[in-house]
C-alpha cells in the first residue's frame, strides 16, 4: 500500500485514473508496454520493479479503488483524485487524441485564408471541460516535452501543432511504432521553428529564384507557354531541402517525375539547367541528341545533373514526360527499381523516387492508384516514394473542386496504403521545410510512401494564355490582391531583423543579373562524368536491326541448363501435371521428344542467365503462364512454398526476377518500361494475360514505347508478349490489336514479330539481348501453338541457326509449279498447311512473315524470286480486313512485286469487333478464310 500511496503523492498523472480507465490501461500494459504513453509505463513499472508483468490487473485496480475510498480527502488535497477529476483527465486524454486525428480539418494551412469551421467534437465543452478547467494541471502524455500542463496551454500547443500551417494525417496508420514516431516528432518542443538566420536567408534566396525565373520568362518571352509555378514557389525550397537532407542520409540518386507546372523552374533552379540553353529553346532552337528526330516541347523534356550535398554528390534525374499528367509515375518507379537493383543490397537506401503531382490529377487519374498499390509488393517496391502535390485547390482553373473528386482531400487515395499526409501552407516556407525534413526522415526510416500536400494557388491560369477569372472570379479577386510567397517571407524576415529591405532588393537583382548572363543559378553542378551509367547506351546508338548475331548454343550448354532446372529442393513435391511437364522436358533435352514452346522459352532465359545477363519477367500469370506452358515458378504441393529453377543454375549466373503482378496493365507496363530504359543489358519482359488486355495500357504504348526515342532520344529494349490468335474465345480474347502497333511503326522505332515455332521464340528472345540493338519488341505470341502438334522444333534448331524474319515453304514443292504464294503470319499458317496437305495442292506455296516490322525487304524479295511462274500473292490473316496487318503492310508487297503478280487479300470481312462470340460461327469463318487463301473463293472451289 505504501508504494501506491507514494505513487499517488509523487505524480499528478493520476488525474487520468479511475477504476475503468486504469483497468484498460493496465490490460494494454500487460499485453504490450509500448502501446501506452511512457508516463503510464513508468507508473506500472514502479509497481513491478522486477519487470515481471504477469501480475493480474484486478488487484491493481482494487488497490487504487480502496485507496480512494479510504482517504478521499487526503487524496483530494494532494492530488485532486476524485471521481470528477478522473473524468476530466479522461476527457483531456480524448481531446488530445482527437486533435491528433482530426486537427488537420481546421488547420490554418490555406494561403488564401479559407478554413473550415471547427467541428463540435473539437471544442472542450464537448468533453465536459469548461473555463474553470483551463488553469487546472492535466497529464499531457509528454505533449511538447512536458508531462503536465494547464489545460489552456495544452490546447494552445495542440492548436499550434495540429491546426497551424501544417495539417497532419497519420493516425489512420495501423502500425503503432509509426504513429508513435510521428507523435514524438510533431509534439516535440524542438520540432518546428528552430531555423537559424543563415537557413532563413537561404530560403528567401530560393523563393527569390523561384519567382525570378518566372518574371524573367514572362518579360522576355511574352505570351509563350511555360506553365508557371507562380503561387507555388515553395516547391523550390521543398526540393532543395529534400535533396540536401537525402544526401546527408546517404542517398546517391534521386529520380523525379512531374508534369508541366513548374517544370522549367525546377530545371533551372534545382537541376542546374543553363538559363541560356532554356532561352534558346524558347527562341525555337533545339539541339537534337542521337535518335531524337521530332523532339518535344521544352516543358516535357528531362534532364540530369550531379549536385553536392553534405553526404557527397547526388545524381538527379528528371524524367521525360508527355502531356498525360500522372502517367510518368510508374515509369519513374521502374527506373528507380532498376537503379536500386544495380546498387545492390543498399539500393533502397541510396536511390529514391520523388513524384510531383497536381491536385486534380492525383485525385482523378487511375494510374496514381495503380502506382500506390504497387508500392509495397515484392515485384515493384522501391522502398517508399516521396510524393509532393502542388495543390492549386482547383486543378484546372475551369474546374470546381466539387466536380473534381468525391473525397475531402485530393490526397485521400494515398490513405489506401496508409501513407502519412501533411497538408502544409505554401506561404509558410519554414513549415514547408519542416514537413520536407519529416517526409525524408520517415521515408528513410520506414521505407514507405509519404505525401506532402503543398497547398498553394495558381497566380496565372492553367497556362499563360488562360484567363482564370472567367471561370473563377471570386478566387482570382483574392489572388490578385494576395502578396507573393517571396514578398510575405521577406517582410517576415525584415520584421525579425534578419534582413533589410535593401538586401531583399539586391538579392532579386543579383538573380536577374545571373539570368541575363545565362549563367547557372542553381547550386553548383558537379562534373557529370562521375556518373558512369549514362555511357552504357552509347554502343546501341545508330545500329540496324539486321546486325548479324550468334544466338545458337552448344548442346552441352543446353543440357546443362535443363539439368539444373530439373533439380528441386529436398522434399519438394510437384503437382502431377507439372511433374509430367518436367519429365517431358528431360526427354526433350535427351532428343527423345520434339521441343515445345515452354521448353524453348525457358532455355532462352536459362542460357542468357548463364551468360551473366539479367532477366525480369512480370505479368499477371507469368510464373505458371496463362496457358499453363511456362512453369518457371514451381509450387510445392505440401507447403505451398515456391521454387524458381532459373535462380539456381549457377553461382555466377545473372539475376532472374519472375513475378506474378497485381491486376494492372498500365501501372505494370509503365514500371517495366522505366526499368528497361535504365538497364540496357537486362531482358525486361511484360506479358499480357491476353493480348487484348494491353488496351488498358495504351497511353504507355503511344506516348513512351513507340515514340520515346524520336521525342527524347530514349532507347529501350522492352519486350511485350501479347497472346494473339483466333481460337473461338470471343472478341476480347482473340486479338492483341496487331494493327495498332503496326500503325505506330516508323523510323525503325520498334519491332513487331509473330513467331510460330519454339526455336523462333528461343532465338528471338536471345537476339533481343545479344544484338547491340535496343528497340522495343512486340511479340504476337501464340496460345494454341504452345501445344500444337506441328508447332515443334528440334535440338538442332537451337544449337544452330538464328531467328528467321521470313520462313519460306517447308514442304518439297517444285518451285516452277508454284503459281500462288500465300503469305501469312502467326497461327493461321498451320490451318493453311493442314488444309493444303489434305488437298495435295502442288501449285500453292505458303510462307510466313515472322517479323512484320522492320519489314525484311531483302528476304521478301528473295522468297519471291524462288518462284519464276508466280502469278498471285495472297495475304492471308485471321483478323478482319480493317484489323491485323493488311492495311499497314500491303504496301510492302505491292511496291516490291512485278506488275505481273497480282496481290489479293484473304481473311475476314471488315468488322467493328475483333471476333465473333459463337464458337460455331468462328469455325465456319476460319474455314472460309483458309479456303479463300488456297482457292481464291470461300467455298474452296
Amino acid at each position: 500500500m505504501s508504494t501506491l500511496l507514494k505513487l499517488f503523492q509523487d505524480s499528478s498523472s493520476l488525474y487520468g485514473s479511475n477504476a475503468t480507465f486504469i483497468e484498460d490501461l493496465y490490460e494494454r500494459f500487460l499485453e504490450n508496454p509500448e502501446s501506452i504513453d511512457p508516463s503510464w509505463q513508468q507508473h506500472f513499472k514502479t509497481l513491478h520493479p522486477n519487470t515481471d508483468f504477469e501480475t493480474a490487473h484486478s488487484p491493481i485496480v482494487e488497490r487504487f479503488a480502496k485507496l480512494a475510498i479510504k482517504s478521499p480527502n487526503r487524496l483530494a488535497q494532494i492530488q485532486g483524485f476524485t471521481e470528477e477529476s478522473v473524468k476530466k483527465q479522461s476527457a483531456v486524454a480524448r481531446l488530445i487524441n482527437h486533435y491528433r486525428v482530426r486537427g488537420h480539418q481546421i488547420a490554418s494551412n490555406n494561403p488564401l485564408g479559407k478554413t473550415a469551421p471547427p467541428p463540435l467534437d473539437m471544442e472542450p465543452s464537448y468533453y465536459g471541460l469548461s473555463e474553470p478547467d483551463m488553469d487546472t494541471l492535466f497529464d499531457t502524455g509528454a505533449l511538447y516535452g512536458i508531462n503536465k500542463l494547464p489545460l489552456r496551454d495544452i490546447l494552445a500547443h495542440l492548436r499550434s501543432i495540429y491546426c497551424g500551417s501544417i495539417g497532419s494525417e497519420y493516425m489512420h496508420i495501423d502500425d503503432t511504432n509509426i504513429r508513435r514516431w510521428f507523435i514524438n516528432r510533431l509534439e516535440s518542443a524542438k520540432s518546428y521553428g528552430t531555423l537559424d538566420q543563415d537557413k532563413k536567408c537561404w530560403i528567401l534566396k530560393l523563393l527569390t529564384a523561384a519567382e525570378g525565373i518566372e518574371s524573367h520568362l514572362q518579360n522576355k518571352f511574352v505570351g509563350q507557354k511555360r506553365f508557371s509555378l507562380e503561387g507555388g514557389e515553395s516547391l523550390i525550397p521543398v526540393l532543395d531541402e529534400l535533396i540536401q537532407r537525402s544526401g546527408e542520409k546517404g542517398v546517391k540518386e534521386i529520380v523525379i517525375g512531374m508534369a508541366h507546372r513548374g517544370r522549367l523552374n525546377v530545371l533551372v533552379n534545382i537541376l542546374g539547367k543553363s538559363p541560356a540553353s532554356l532561352f534558346e529553346e524558347f527562341a525555337g532552337h533545339f539541339t537534337l541528341v542521337p535518335g531524337m528526330r521530332s523532339g518535344d516541347v521544352k516543358y516535357h523534356m528531362g534532364f540530369s545533373s550531379n549536385i553536392e550535398t553534405p553526404g557527397g554528390p547526388v545524381h538527379l534525374a528528371l524524367a521525360f514526360n508527355p502531356s498525360h499528367l500522372e502517367i510518368i509515375n510508374p515509369v519513374v518507379e521502374g527506373s528507380v527499381k532498376a537503379r536500386q537493383d544495380r546498387a545492390g543490397k543498399e539500393g533502397q537506401s541510396t536511390v529514391i523516387p520523388v513524384l510531383i503531382h497536381g491536385d486534380a490529377a492525383f485525385a482523378g487519374q487511375g494510374i496514381v492508384m495503380e502506382t500506390l498499390n504497387m508500392s509495397q509488393t515484392r515485384a515493384f517496391s522501391t522502398g517508399g516514394t516521396i510524393h509532393i502535390v502542388i495543390n492549386n485547390q482547383i486543378g484546372f482553373t475551369t474546374s470546381n473542386p466539387l466536380d473534381a473528386r468525391s473525397t475531402p482531400y485530393c490526397t485521400d487515395v494515398a490513405r489506401m496504403i496508409q501513407a502519412p499526409v501533411f497538408h502544409v501552407n505554401g506561404d509558410d516556407p519554414e513549415a514547408v521545410l519542416f514537413v520536407t525534413q519529416l517526409a525524408v526522415d520517415f521515408r528513410m526510416t520506414f521505407n514507405k510512401d509519404v505525401v506532402i500536400d503543398l497547398i498553394c494557388y495558381r497566380r496565372l491560369g492553367h497556362n499563360e494564355a488562360d484567363e482564370p477569372a472567367a471561370t473563377q472570379p471570386l478566387m482570382y479577386k483574392k489572388i490578385r490582391k494576395h502578396k507573393t510567397t517571396r514578398k510575405l517571407y521577406a517582410e517576415r524576415l525584415i520584421a525579425e531583423g534578419i534582413v533589410t529591405p535593401d538586401r531583399v532588393k539586391d538579392m532579386a537583382q543579383a538573380y536577374q543579373n545571373l539570368l541575363e548572363a545565362g549563367k547557372i543559378v542553381s547550386r553548383p553542378v558537379l562534373d557529370s562524368r562521375s556518373y558512369s551509367y549514362s555511357t552504357q547506351w552509347n554502343q546501341f546508338i545508330n545500329k540496324q536491326w539486321d546486325i548479324p548475331c550468334q544466338t545458337a548454343i552448344s548442346l552441352d550448354r543446353l543440357r546443362f541448363c535443363n539439368d539444373r532446372m530439373q533439380r528441386l529442393p529436398a522434399g519438394f513435391e510437384l503437382h502431377p501435371r507439372v511433374a509430367k511437364v518436367m519429365e517431358n522436358r528431360r526427354k526433350m533435352a535427351a532428343g527423345a521428344m520434339p521441343l515445345d514452346w515452354g521448353f524453348a522459352e525457358n532455355l532462352a532465359y536459362a542460357t542468357l542467365l548463364m551468360e551473366k545477363h539479367n532477366i525480369r519477367l512480370t505479368g499477371q500469370d507469368v510464373g505458371r503462364g496463362t496457358f499453363v506452358h511456362r512453369h518457371a515458378v514451381l509450387h510445392n504441393q505440401i507447403n505451398n512454398k515456391t521454387h524458381t529453377p532459373l535462380k539456381h543454375l549457377d553461382e555466377a549466373q545473372g539475376r532472374a526476377q519472375i513475378f506474378d503482378s497485381l491486376l494492372s496493365e498500365a501501372g505494370v507496363l509503365g514500371f517495366e518500361y522505366g526499368y528497361s530504359t535504365t538497364t540496357p543489358n537486362t531482358l525486361v519482359i511484360w506479358e499480357a494475360q491476353f493480348g487484348d488486355f494491353a488496351n488498358g495500357a495504351q497511353v504507355l504504348i503511344d506516348q513512351f514505347i513507340s515514340s520515346g526515342e524520336t521525342k527524347w532520344g530514349r532507347l529501350c529494349g522492352l519486350v511485350m508478349l501479347l497472346p494473339h490468335g483466333f481460337e473461338g474465345q470471343g472478341p476480347e480474347h482473340s486479338s492483341a490489336r496487331l494493327e495498332r502497333y503496326l500503325q505506330l511503326c516508323a523510323e525503325h522505332n520498334m519491332q513487331v514479330c509473330t513467331p510460330t515455332t519454339p526455336a523462333q521464340i528461343f532465338h528471338l528472345l536471345r537476339r533481343q539481348v545479344l544484338r547491340p540493338y535496343r528497340k522495343p519488341l512486340i511479340v504476337m505470341s501464340p496460345k494454341s501453338l504452345l501445344r500444337h502438334k506441328l508447332a515443334i522444333s528440334t535440338l538442332e534448331d537451337l544449337t544452330s541457326g538464328e531467328f528467321q524474319a521470313i520462313i519460306g515453304e517447308q514442304d518439297a514443292l517444285a518451285p516452277k509449279k508454284v503459281t500462288r504464294l500465300v503469305l501469312c503470319g502467326g497461327k493461321v499458317y498451320y490451318d493453311l498447311l493442314e488444309a493444303r496437305r489434305e488437298a495435295d495442292l502442288k501449285h500453292v506455296a505458303i510462307a510466313r512473315i515472322e517479323q512484320l516490322y522492320p519489314f525484311p525487304l531483302t528476304l521478301f524479295k528473295a522468297e519471291i524470286a524462288k518462284y519464276p511462274h508466280l502469278k498471285e500473292l495472297v495475304w492471308c490473316q485471321e483478323e478482319p480486313k480493317n484489323q491485323g496487318a493488311w492495311y499497314n503492310s500491303s504496301h510492302h508487297f505491292i511496291d516490291n512485286l512485278p506488275a505481273s503478280i497480282k496481290v489479293t487479300y484473304a481473311g475476314r470481312e471488315p468488322s467493328a469487333s475483333p471476333a465473333v462470340g459463337s464458337f460455331h460461327v468462328h469455325i465456319e469463318q476460319q474455314k472460309a478464310v483458309v479456303q479463300s487463301a488456297l482457292y481464291g473463293t470461300s467455298s474452296g472451289k
